[in-house]
């Protein structure tokens, strides 16, 4: 993680309150697809999850940069 709380991290970019919601849901849906067993299909929900973190991590770069 960062040193200090408003330093970027790419690799965990800070989460608005919607998106650590969205994250959460995301996850749990993923956990119980998990215990129908592995061979449910959980891409979909994969593909959100880094599409949430993407727009995270650009709004991050974005704000980085401003300042």
């Amino acid at each position: 993680m960062a040193s200090s709380k408003n330093e970027y991290d790419p690799k965990h970019p800070p989460l608005t309150n919607g998106e650590k919601a969205k994250f959460a849901w995301y996850i749990g849906r993923m956990a119980k697809r998990g215990l129908a067993g592995e061979t449910v299909f959980q891409g979909d929900l994969e593909k959100k999850v880094d599409r949430l973190l993407d727009g995270a991590r650009a709004r991050a770069e974005k704000n980085a940069k401003r300042k």
